[in-house]
């Protein structure tokens, strides 16, 4: 039998008309070249994007890394070990989302939003793409209100502002992390949704701080994203962006946020795995030549929008861990010239009983007293210097016998501020009580006592205050610093330090008397600067 040509044109074109265009699924399908540790090299998919979600058998999603001229390089996610060579991976068309909303306050979640604290299913809002682009200058402001941590230490010398990235640096077990938490506890109450990334850590850890953030009644306005030290290298790489897209969601809707990532060091280490086996050029310390960019585009989501856009915040708290205090290595120098700033942890400071371990010298806040309220900027003005003196004279201290008098004075003086300064784990304070404590320390009201009776003096000040001056602590949490509300703080320092039992000269300071003599008067700040302005005006005639 023969067919005419015609009749194959008339049989093809009744075919095509008959054929229902909604009802075509045009797929873009590749085939699985190898699979090896996690990664798979896909054949076939020529249009797929970078970040692209694919669909593998066995409930196995893959992540479009590497887009090179014949292959795919993608990560795998779910029993990756049960994709074999020959299976096929489909486009799915979108890119990496995670799931965000209210309904993840309270839980733990893993980087793709799932539940992993048994405590059932999880109300979606919406979905939030994990890789977002940080807003630009226009749509930013500076950063001028203060995000206050509960510490001591780090809001009177380093102040933290939302909408600031702040980098915690220290050797493992020098409390980094406490300094995270405690600032999760002292924000519970303030509107502030807390997002914690565990990066490599052990399960049972992640799981004793989400009992203690409970315990503080913390845990309702945080969500915990944990990538344990047991999840494959794509997961860890993931977190901290999961973690970002969360903190967004509140972000984006004029609320404020604040995101710990715990550790960067750990995320390094993942996505230096991922590199290597996706075949990419190793570089220095064999990290990939991408992994400032890693940090850095993550970091730069942190931010605080102008008004048009809300007003909202996201402030950010890495943590780094570095190896024999070395800051100079490759990860902590990239991620300390992103930040606004660092605190650095000690381990010598941390054994030696100062809690936090913080080294005044090396840490710094690049916002500075702009986050930070007046009454705080005026009392702790001059101690974050005094500190660095006395920690070179002390250690110059230990080969001299004989010692002036002002070198005497400044040591009596430096030990005295490190005991204000020092603060118990999840014991955050009330910034006014902060400015109460500060103030005494630095206007010589503890220089007539000896230094183990500083915390009796400090708690006892508090307790006064807290009891019979409710109004005037009102005023200095709204920031008014006046010559009236100084005054006030002033009487109120002195009538406790002459219940506590030392006596004072008639300008409120301590009087030089008994053993004590070689302490020598200092004067306040304010004369202090008083005098450093008249030098100044001198020298300049």
């Amino acid at each position: 039998m023969q067919i005419k040509p015609d009749e194959i044109t008339s049989i093809l074109r009744s075919r095509i008309e008959g054929l229902d265009a909604g009802s075509a699924d045009l797929a873009e399908v590749g085939t699985v070249l190898s699979v090896a540790d996690g990664i798979a090299r896909i054949h076939g998919l020529e249009n797929c994007q970078s970040f692209e979600m694919l669909e593998l058998p066995h409930g196995v999603t893959g992540l479009a890394l590497n887009l090179e001229s014949d292959n795919v390089g993608v990560v795998l996610f779910g029993p990756w070990e049960r994709v074999v060579e020959g299976d096929t991976a489909k486009r799915t068309g979108r890119l990496l989302e995670i799931p965000v909303g209210e309904g993840l306050l309270g839980r733990i979640v893993d980087p793709l939003g799932n539940p992993l604290d048994g405590k059932g299913d999880i109300e979606v809002a919406e979905l939030r793409p994990a890789e977002f682009k940080a807003p630009g200058v226009v749509q930013r402001q500076p950063v001028t209100e203060p995000m206050q941590t509960g510490l001591k230490a780090i809001d009177v010398m380093i102040p933290i502002g939302r909408g600031q990235r702040e980098l915690i640096i220290g050797d493992r077990q020098t409390g980094k992390t406490a300094i995270a938490i405690d600032t999760i506890i002292n924000n519970k109450n303030t509107g502030i949704i807390s997002v914690y990334v565990a990066i490599g850590q052990r399960m049972a850890t992640v799981v004793q701080l989400a009992q203690t953030l409970a315990d503080n009644g913390a845990m309702e306005n945080t969500i915990i994203v944990a990538a344990s030290a047991d999840q494959a290298a794509p997961i860890k790489f993931m977190a901290p962006y999961a973690g970002c897209a969360m903190a967004e969601y509140f972000l984006y809707k004029g609320g404020h946020a604040l995101c710990v990532y715990d550790d960067l060091t750990k995320h390094a280490y993942a996505y230096r795995q991922m590199s290597l086996l996706l075949r990419r050029p190793p570089g220095r310390e064999a990290y990939p030549g991408d992994v400032f960019y890693l940090h850095s585009r993550l970091l730069e989501r942190a931010v605080k929008l102008n008004d048009d856009l809300g007003g909202g915040s996201l402030t950010a708290l890495p943590v780094i861990e570095t190896q024999a205090g070395d800051v100079s290595a490759y990860i902590p120098t990239n991620v300390i010239s992103i930040t606004d700033g660092q605190i650095f942890l000690e381990p010598k400071l941390f054994f030696s009983g100062v809690r936090p371990a913080i080294n005044v010298g090396i840490s710094v806040s690049r916002v500075g007293g702009n986050a930070q309220i007046a009454p705080m900027k005026k009392v702790g003005g001059r101690i974050k210097l005094e500190l660095s003196q006395f920690r070179d004279l002390e250690a110059f201290a230990q080969f001299g016998s004989d010692l002036d008098a002002d070198t005497q004075r400044t040591l009596a003086r430096g030990e005295r501020l490190v005991k204000t300064l020092n603060q118990n784990e999840r014991k955050p304070m009330a910034v006014a009580d902060q400015v109460f404590q500060v103030f005494a320390a630095t206007n010589g009201y503890l220089d007539r006592i000896t230094v183990d009776k500083v915390d009796e003096f400090l708690e006892g000040l508090i307790q006064r205050i807290n009891a019979e001056q409710s109004k005037l602590l009102e005023t200095i949490t709204g920031g008014d610093w006046s010559d009236e509300t100084q005054a006030a703080v002033t009487k109120a320092v002195k009538e406790f330090a002459d219940d506590f039992g030392f006596d004072l000269d008639e300008a409120g300071l301590p009087m030089a008397s008994g053993e004590s003599d070689r302490i020598v008067e200092r004067p306040s700040p304010a004369a202090a600067v008083e005098a450093e302005e008249k030098e100044g005006e001198t020298a300049t005639v």
